[in-house]
């Protein structure tokens, strides 16, 4: 029976222990602190399902298959983690992000719908676009239980035989070579024929020359009327300015906040509080795009933190024989987990080297494949 310990049980640490755990894989998944706590980028409250990339078409096909990986895993585990209230595109300009995610969207077969702004109406309670140049609608996106969803997949691989421990990893250096496939947990060296390091924003700090920085992003959810409440309202994104967030889910208010990359982030001892700048943004942006919102009180904030890469591309490379590192999720990582994990899988199987884009070369800065807007 093959081996592997993967390190850090977020979303996609927990996900490839399932699906290699399902796969007759011996699965050791280890975790500082608890699946789903609170220091974790996966420990947000929700996360976003979209299949838009603008002109990328391989996320986009990933995250079509992470919508029904997600589906299955709701019913695997008897509750609905994924609700799907679909999801608006504000376009500023006729020719940008969202015109080219609508065009790959469509040679997809993926639904899709371009709207005149005007039709927010049917969205929205209440709606100002007269500043923008179209609408697109994705039906089939929507909002997935973040935290709650990183506890079940944890649990699920647990109930299908992974052995969850409790410590705190280091990589173990070789003589041959960098690091040897295996990993000093409090002290005592674990080996196994791969290890996973998908440990999030704790990954730089570990491995020396990743091309990843830790950044602080604040969440906020704000009090709001029934009207506003997900499924009936949902997910908006407005590329152009970074902005993004959905309806109420499970009385934490809506989520309105912004994508842009906060300031450098210690995601263990930094603080967990939010900038009242951050409020200051979001109120401002509630002012002008939802006016009847513009005075709605903060119910609810968090802080999390990016781990990205400068062009937005994740990280899944090997390192040394049997050491594989996996991050750099870069703020559009979450909901592909459940279909990265097969993916994931059959390169530790052998089955397939890695996409080159997620190799350990150097990067060039863009930002094409998330909601934080365009550079400058």
């Amino acid at each position: 029976m093959k081996s592997v310990i993967v390190v850090g049980a977020g979303i996609w640490g927990s996900s490839v222990a399932l699906r290699l755990a399902d796969a007759g894989w011996r699965v050791t998944l280890v975790e500082q602190h608890r699946p789903g706590h609170v220091r974790q980028a996966s420990a947000g409250e929700t996360r976003l399902l979209r299949c838009s990339h603008g002109a990328d078409d391989w996320y986009a096909r990933l995250a079509w298959q992470a919508r029904d990986g997600w589906r299955r895993l709701g019913e695997r585990a008897g509750e609905e983690l994924y609700l799907e209230s679909g999801m608006v595109w504000f376009a500023g300009r006729p020719d940008g992000w969202e015109h080219a995610s609508a065009q790959v969207l469509k040679n997809l077969d993926i639904g899709c719908e371009v709207l005149d702004p005007a039709d927010c109406g049917r969205f929205f309670p209440d709606f100002r676009g007269d500043d923008l140049s179209f609408l697109l609608w994705e039906p089939h996106a929507g909002v997935i239980r973040a935290r709650r969803a990183t506890q079940v997949t944890a649990a699920l691989a647990v109930a299908a035989g992974v052995r969850l421990v409790r410590g705190r990893a280091a990589p173990v250096k070789g003589d041959a070579e960098p690091y040897l496939s295996a990993v000093e947990i409090d002290g005592e060296v674990r080996h196994a024929d791969r290890v996973v390091w998908a440990c999030g924003a704790w990954l730089p700090a570990l491995f020396d020359g990743l091309p990843l920085t830790v950044t602080k992003q604040d969440t906020l959810h704000f009090a709001v009327p029934p009207a506003w409440s997900v499924p009936e309202t949902p997910a908006w994104v407005d590329h152009g300015t970074s902005a993004y967030g959905h309806g109420d889910v499970d009385g934490v208010g809506m989520k309105a906040t912004s994508d842009a990359e906060g300031p450098p982030y210690e995601p263990e001892e930094g603080p967990r509080v939010v900038d009242a700048g951050s409020v200051e943004q979001a109120r401002s942006y509630l002012a002008r795009r939802f006016p009847a919102l513009a005075s709605a009180p903060v119910l609810f904030t968090q802080v999390c933190q990016y781990a990205l890469t400068p062009d937005a591309e994740w990280l899944f490379a090997e390192a040394s024989p049997g050491v594989w590192l996996l991050g750099g999720d870069s703020g559009h990582g979450f909901k592909h987990a459940p279909a990265l994990a097969g993916y994931v899988a059959g390169a530790l199987d052998g089955e397939y080297a890695p996409e080159p884009r997620f190799g350990l070369h150097e990067r060039t800065p863009t930002r094409g494949l998330r909601t934080s807007g365009r550079i400058g």
